[in-house]
């Protein structure tokens, strides 16, 4: 462990200790290091809500194209056009208005009932079975399969695309994910593509290969296959590790709160607020990384170009000075609105999708097992330094 900051206070996100449970870190670099260097990743980090959230509406001085991972930026590996995650404008102004045509309000809004009777199909056999896996039964599967309809692949093929992307995810204890390993996930969908050129239909890849736009040359053209490749394989990984987590910490947050959960299995109305309070208390997704493209003063220092940038993302989501007594989890709350879909430019395209998955599950398990415990025996924390929640989660029911 090096300590490079004059508070003595640690901050790494491969850390596995740290990783176990951050937040006590993250009010010490709040109140002591608002602006924190780590030396030995050489990396710079913000950790009050404010600092994070002026951050995120900042491109021109906090920019993306280098990627959105500390291990991307720091790789200097060259991003493919259409990774809109990973883009500035004016290029990520054209690819977002062109993913925001397909990916509708209406297309999101008419999985409901798929959804709904997907989980209904995988929670039915387990009333009267003692317990069940919040990850295997629900986390692994709910978005798989959303994401999977969504996007137009065939249902047999949907677990083996979750497991490689999820692969791409995954870390070492300790250690930084492999930048060559997220840029060959995509290769995976390419006979998914050219098997539904030929084969059309109402998803996104059919709307993708279809679809018409003027780029940022002004050519009015089609999509190249690269490009929905790109844009397919974020789809597909923003949107199936991401939900897994929220699935997870709400079996464990509502199993630490046990009166706030049979509020919620009194009054159903409170889950979509109970939802965005867990997105709050635990964001799937804990920080996203910056390339600092010219020199920026934070909290009275320089940053200077070139240097990496980790906005706490997981840190401000329980600033005090913007949530009162931030580290109790409260379904109440008022004002929330979290960073955990980010902020600007870059705010999730896949936000409603994600509240509209975590409503309808948290609805259906209330439905049927308002009480649970947690097996605290069985669960583990996945060993990632990109996303945190839990690779298994039983819960014993009643």
């Amino acid at each position: 462990m090096t300590v490079t900051d004059a508070t003595g206070v640690y901050y790494d996100p491969y850390d596995v200790a740290v990783n176990a449970d951050p937040y006590p870190v993250y009010r010490r670099l709040r109140e002591e290091a608002p602006l924190y260097y780590n030396e030995q990743h050489d990396f710079y980090a913000v950790a009050r809500f404010e600092d994070v959230d002026r951050g995120l509406t900042d491109p021109a001085t906090f920019a993306s194209g280098r990627g959105g991972m500390l291990e991307l930026i720091k790789a200097g590996v060259e991003i493919p056009p259409g990774t809109l995650i990973f883009e500035d404008p004016p290029i990520h102004t054209v690819h977002r208005r062109l993913l925001s045509g397909v990916f509708t309000p209406k297309k999101v809004t008419a999985l409901e009932p798929k959804i709904r009777a997907f989980c209904a199909r995988s929670l039915d056999p387990l009333v009267g079975s003692g317990g069940f896996d919040f990850i295997a039964h629900l986390g692994a599967q709910v978005p798989m399969r959303t994401i999977g309809m969504l996007l137009g692949i065939p249902e047999k093929d949907q677990e083996g695309i979750r497991d490689q992307v999820d692969d791409t995810l995954r870390t070492e204890a300790g250690q930084p994910m492999d930048p060559s390993d997220f840029m060959a996930h995509m290769e995976m969908f390419a006979e998914y593509i050219e098997w539904r050129a030929k084969n059309p239909s109402d998803d996104i890849m059919t709307d993708l290969l279809s679809a018409q736009f003027e780029d940022e040359t002004g050519t009015r053209r089609r999509l190249t296959r690269e490009e929905i490749l790109t844009y397919v394989s974020v789809v597909a990984g923003a949107g199936n590790e991401t939900t897994n987590r929220l699935i997870g910490w709400t079996g464990k947050v509502l199993a630490d709160h046990p009166d706030q959960r049979r509020e919620l299995a009194g009054d159903a109305s409170l889950i979509p607020a109970a939802i965005e309070e867990l997105l709050r208390y635990e964001p799937p997704a804990h920080h996203t990384a910056r390339y600092v493209a010219r020199d920026v003063e934070v909290r009275g220092r320089v940053v200077p170009e070139g240097s990496a940038m980790l906005f706490l993302v997981g840190s401000a989501n329980r600033d005090d000075r913007r949530y009162p007594d931030g580290d109790r989890f409260d379904v109440h709350r008022e004002f929330n609105q979290p960073l955990t879909f980010g902020r600007g430019i870059h705010f999730c395209l896949g936000a409603a999708l994600a509240r509209l998955e975590g409503r309808i599950v948290l609805e259906e398990i209330l439905k049927r097992f308002p009480e649970w415990e947690v097996d605290e025996g069985g669960a583990r924390l996945a060993s990632t330094s990109t996303v945190r929640g839990w690779d298994s989660l039983p819960v014993r029911i009643a």
